[in-house]
């Protein structure tokens, strides 16, 4: 979304930062090397959150976590686990009850590996290369919590004392979907109440180019499964007179969308938001057509869905439908037959203002009515999350913010959408009174976080650093709009 930092008071961006907080940066920068160690460390821990993998690699990374947070000087260091919910990390550090009280998250859990023989140099092994730091949570989100620890040790070393009160909140199972965040918000409501949060997970438009998020996009998504035979059958002795479900999904599949990629579920874009002429204008100077191919390695050849003008519109603020996996069969074990069944999950993100359970209902609704003669369907119902955006820009943490990013990349702060769903930050602002979010990130169009060869780019991992450091001694002036 456009934002017009001229109506912003003078007293908020002083232009010129205190002295607390110049040696503050002087020593940020000056320990560059130590935070790059210790997000090395934290990296080294494979604290994967999905079932199957083993789940002290976890309590490993909280601990390590927890470590760093003491060596960084917070207080009330706490490792707080209930139920079989993977580890929360929580410290704090109150100065003065006068002062706004930020809260500032991130999380320690990773995605698996996946195949690491498509990785460079080893997932779990931080290694520098080409100006980039590759490994597993590099990026998303171990970078994340280094954004917020170096400005608080930088502070503590020099001042022994912050601009601010912190409360620092580090998740462990926000890449398998945040399940227990609203639980954990509920039971500990009292201990993170604070004036604004800040939300270190998400991405900069590009490298070098500070980027405030202020629209997520929902997600829900069902199963669907067409079966027509007791068992599989010989393709030889039975095909062309006996129905193939493979054949027949992926024709209900080709149903759910145009060419162009609209989505054809009857009343699933009825909800959606117009973009404002704020938000037109600020996705209009956006070149997303490079960034999206060479993020993405989309080849030249084959068209982008939309104009360049429509990019930004369709990324963020508009609904897709993804088929996340087709199964009938075995690449491995293919034999000649006619499967007996096939199975596919689809996915719609969601935008403002569609609702999660109506979307869900006319997805799966759809699916069931396309169903072929004579077959089977059964549809369940998979995951659902909510889209996010900002209640209220003019609020001054967004100004202090965009101000405090600019002086530490030292180029325009960009605000922009997010296409991918984040599902702790609904839960987290309710939970405590709607109070304003800023979301900031270091990943960058080529970081590569949930795929092979992860990476952070090394020139952000200090810019983003010396940003908090500003970011914290600006918000000692900060009231809630």
């Amino acid at each position: 979304m456009a934002h017009d930092h001229s109506h912003s008071t003078p007293d908020l961006l002083v232009s010129k930062p205190s002295p607390q907080t110049e040696k503050a940066l002087a020593e940020c920068e000056s320990s560059l090397s130590w935070s790059l160690e210790e997000l090395k460390r934290l990296v080294r821990i494979p604290g994967v959150s999905f079932e199957g993998f083993d789940p002290s690699n976890l309590k490993d990374s909280a601990s390590a976590t927890a470590e760093h947070f003491e060596r960084c000087g917070l207080s009330n260091v706490q490792t707080i686990e209930f139920g079989d919910v993977h580890p929360y990390v929580y410290a704090e550090r109150i100065e003065d009850p006068d002062l706004p009280t930020v809260l500032l998250y991130a999380h320690h859990d990773v995605q698996p590996a996946g195949a690491e023989d498509r990785w460079s140099s080893k997932p779990f092994d931080p290694v520098e290369r080409n100006g980039r730091l590759f490994g597993r949570g590099t990026a998303d989100d171990k970078v994340g919590i280094l954004a917020h620890t170096a400005a608080i040790a930088a502070y503590l070393k020099t001042s022994g004392k912050l601009p601010v009160n912190v409360k620092i909140l580090i998740e462990g199972e926000e890449e398998t979907g945040s399940a227990h965040l609203g639980e954990f918000v509920k039971l500990y409501r009292d201990k993170l109440k604070a004036d604004c949060m800040i939300l270190t997970d998400c991405s900069n438009i590009d490298t070098g180019i500070p980027s405030i998020t202020t629209s997520l996009r929902g997600i829900v998504s069902v199963d669907v499964e067409l079966s027509a035979l007791p068992a599989p059958v010989h393709s030889g002795f039975w095909g062309g007179v006996v129905p193939d479900p493979a054949i027949a999904l992926a024709q209900v599949l080709g149903r759910l969308t145009d060419e162009s990629g609209k989505i054809l579920v009857p009343g699933i874009l009825e909800d959606v938001r117009p973009l404002s002429a704020e938000e037109i204008a600020e996705f209009s100077t956006l070149d997303l057509e490079k960034i999206v191919r060479v993020g993405t390695g989309l080849p030249e050849h084959l068209p982008l869905r939309g104009s360049a003008a429509d990019l930004g519109r369709k990324l963020w603020r508009e609904p897709s439908l993804s088929v996340l996996a087709f199964e009938s069969g075995s690449r491995k074990m293919v034999a000649n037959i006619i499967q007996a069944g096939a199975w596919a999950r689809v996915s719609i993100r969601i935008v403002p203002d569609m609702t999660a359970a109506k979307s869900q209902a006319q997805l799966a609704d759809f699916l069931q009515k396309q169903c072929p003669r004579g077959f089977e369907i059964k549809i369940t119902p998979d995951a659902a999350a909510d889209w996010w955006t900002v209640q209220n820009l003019a609020d001054p943490v967004y100004s202090i913010a965009a101000r405090s990013l600019e002086k530490g990349y030292g180029q325009k702060t960009r605000f922009v959408g997010c296409g991918a769903s984040i599902p702790f930050v609904q839960p987290l602002s309710r939970e405590l009174g709607g109070i304003p979010a800023v979301l900031l990130g270091v990943e960058d169009p080529y970081s590569n976080p949930h795929s092979d060869n992860e990476s952070l780019h090394l020139g952000d991992f200090k810019k983003i650093l010396m940003s908090q450091v500003h970011m914290l001694g600006e918000l000692a002036r900060y009231r809630r709009a």
